[in-house]
């Protein structure tokens, strides 16, 4: 009981720092490339992976190998070009506009699993993915002209790159250790972001040098304690807490950068994260019979 404590624990600082993170990222967005803020930030993680992979049995090289090497680097570039993405989104769409669109992720993996990983969807899990959708409807609700605004399109898009990426990290995962898919998503995004990154080079002014510090840092923070969180958890117990970084998002919003939470995006996104909670539930709910009928 006290390892799950702990791993709660884990998971809940986790989203605290990602979302502080975002906040950082919205504010270097507004003013600087986000390919140039995505490359600084992965020279450090590809480095914190690199040295996190050489402290294990076997070193980096053990860490590297791989039975899947293309799809390996698909998920290190799909991850970086999202993660480019994002902080685009942050900038014009809004982040608490944002992270309201991408709380949907969970229902699109479950929707792209079907003809991705064969998985069998049930009618339960198929109702909350279409109750979830019309949740992101309602976020995305037009004005009374009818016109959508074309930048909430981009966390749309994002949603569907980062749905896509932990599907490949199923696949990878069925013959990987998550030591190399970890490996990959550091290095394979640094090399990504450092192939366009220096065209888009700017001189940090001010402050600004020490935000950039700060976002490597909470990077590598972060993704530490998710490696800890899901040492301990299950993956459908920890997921539904990084809901809360919807509420932060929105307080981070508000507070820091003057945004506006409509009603429709408070009801869409109440709608979405409790379709998500339910599609974990009943996922938890269908492995654990499964694991009962085999063990009979």
């Amino acid at each position: 009981m006290k390892s799950k404590a702990h791993g709660y624990l884990f998971a809940l600082a986790a989203t605290t720092i990602f979302s502080f993170q975002d906040a950082v990222s919205k504010h270097l967005g507004d003013q600087y490339s986000p390919i140039f803020i995505t490359m600084i930030r992965y020279w450090a993680f590809g480095a914190f992976c690199i040295l996190l992979a050489s402290r294990r049995q076997g070193g980096w090289k053990a860490a590297a190998q791989t039975t899947r090497p293309i799809l390996q680097i698909m998920r290190g570039v799909l991850l970086a070009s999202e993660i480019m993405m994002v902080i685009t989104a942050f900038a014009h769409a809004g982040l608490a506009h944002t992270t309201a669109v991408l709380s949907a992720t969970p229902l699109v993996v479950t929707l792209l699993s079907i003809p991705l990983l064969g998985e069998h969807v049930g009618w339960r899990r198929w109702s909350a993915i279409a109750v979830g959708l019309v949740g992101v409807l309602l976020i995305l609700k037009p004005d009374a002209s009818g016109f959508l605004d074309p930048w909430l399109l981009l966390p749309v898009g994002c949603c569907f790159m980062y749905a896509i990426y932990l599907i490949a990290t199923r696949l990878v995962s069925r013959t990987d250790s998550s030591a190399t898919s970890f490996f990959y998503i550091g290095v394979g995004g640094a090399v990504t972001a450092t192939l366009v990154g220096p065209f888009f080079w700017t001189s940090l002014e001010g402050w600004d040098k020490a935000w950039m510090g700060l976002l490597c840092i909470t990077g590598m923070t972060g993704h530490y304690l998710v490696i800890r969180a899901y040492e301990l958890l299950d993956a459908s117990a920890a997921q539904p807490i990084s809901y809360l970084g919807l509420v932060y998002a929105s307080l981070f919003g508000v507070l820091l950068y003057g945004e506006s939470l409509t009603w429709n995006m408070v009801a869409g996104s109440v709608i979405v994260v409790g379709a998500g909670v339910f599609t974990f539930w009943r996922e938890y709910v269908r492995r654990h019979q499964d694991t009962g009928q085999s063990a009979r």
